[in-house]
């Protein structure tokens, strides 16, 4: 494996960390503190994606065998980046309410609730005459 690779490796796996540690502070913050907080989650984010930047660059300069590799471990790098902005968006949403609701509307959930909503309601439109009480 390239040297290089490996020293952006360690800079990303101790970005990474550092990261969660700060999310898991800043959820626990309010106000201002908070607010500092997420800055410097932001700015970690930042460093975090330049340094898969790099990785990704020296990995594809690399000869087939390893390459494969390393674009593996890259790929496991960038879903991890993508959970830790998911929570930083949680965390610096209003409310827990709110970020639920943002999570469901990114994912698709919110059509499919709204359809079996519908369909659940249109259900009881059809079976209430037929219930007994």
């Amino acid at each position: 494996m390239s040297e290089v690779f490996e020293g952006y490796e360690r800079q990303y796996c101790e970005a990474s960390a550092s990261l969660s540690r700060k999310c898991t502070a800043a959820s626990a913050l309010d106000g201002e503190k908070k607010k500092q907080k997420l800055s410097e989650i932001q700015s970690g984010i930042e460093e975090a994606e330049s340094l898969i930047r790099k990785m990704d660059l020296e990995a594809r300069s690399l000869q087939p065998s390893i390459k494969a590799g390393l674009l593996a471990k890259l790929r496991e790098y960038k879903s991890d980046l993508n959970n830790v902005k998911s929570e930083l968006k949680r965390i610096s949403a209003p409310n827990a309410r709110q970020a639920t609701r943002e999570e469901l509307l990114e994912s698709g959930m919110a059509d499919t609730l709204a359809g079996t909503s519908y369909r659940l309601h249109q259900s009881k439109s059809v079976m209430g005459p037929m219930s007994v009480s």
